[in-house]
């Protein structure tokens, strides 16, 4: 099973020069720039119209779209046949999924959580989870901001992946900075932080392949 990972396109996918093909597609948040409706409109016509059979998507902060108009949200994401996760899980082709957009308070945005909150909505991710879609990074995992000398992940997502022991990918976003994939020698289990701009905001980085 081929995953392609994308994150925080922020409004400028169209400026992704190519996205391969693959069995489903994920975007792991920040899908507009603003989170208004058209916005919303744009891009998941323009999910919709990638060549993957099945399409993932969570929100991050900046999808405020998927607070304040919920079920319109929703809505154009079934239009354009994505399957929307917000603390659910699915299972595609085989695979169990979860969407989680939770993540540490950043200016009170959207899907902004204090520690305790996340901790609490983390227990309810199903122990057979086989593929985890997160905004934020996990603790110390794809999670570091260079210029201020910092680690900003969700401790709480951290200790929750431990607890996932049929979990094979980890896939988030929000930390441009942190863009990468790598596998943990100690279980193989994969991580990706797959945001699409840098901390520019220009759509730099390529999609993320991840095979299952």
């Amino acid at each position: 099973m081929r995953l392609v990972c994308i994150s925080d396109t922020h409004s400028r996918h169209e400026g992704i020069e190519f996205v391969p093909d693959g069995d489903i597609l994920i975007h792991a948040g920040d899908c507009t720039a603003s989170g208004s409706l058209p916005q919303l409109d744009e891009v998941t016509r323009w999910l919709g119209a990638l060549p993957q059979k099945h399409k993932v998507l969570i929100a991050g902060n900046h999808d405020r779209c998927f607070e304040k108009y919920p079920e319109w949200s929703r809505e154009m994401c079934e239009q354009q046949g994505i399957t929307y996760l917000q603390g659910e899980a699915a299972e595609i082709e085989g695979l169990k999924f979860y969407g989680f957009p939770w993540q540490p308070i950043f200016h009170w945005m959207s899907f902004n959580a204090r520690e305790g909150e996340r901790r609490g909505r983390l227990k309810l991710v199903p122990e057979d989870t086989e593929v985890l879609v997160t905004h934020a990074p996990a603790l110390h995992i794809f999670d570091y901001i260079p210029a201020e000398n910092l680690h900003v992940g969700c401790f709480p997502l951290s200790q929750r992946i431990d607890q996932l022991h049929q979990l094979k990918a980890h896939i988030c976003g929000h930390i441009h900075e942190a863009y990468g994939f790598g596998i943990r020698e100690s279980d193989g289990l994969k991580f990706a932080n797959a945001s699409t701009c840098d901390h520019r905001y220009r759509p730099v980085n390529p999609p993320i392949i991840i095979d299952i």
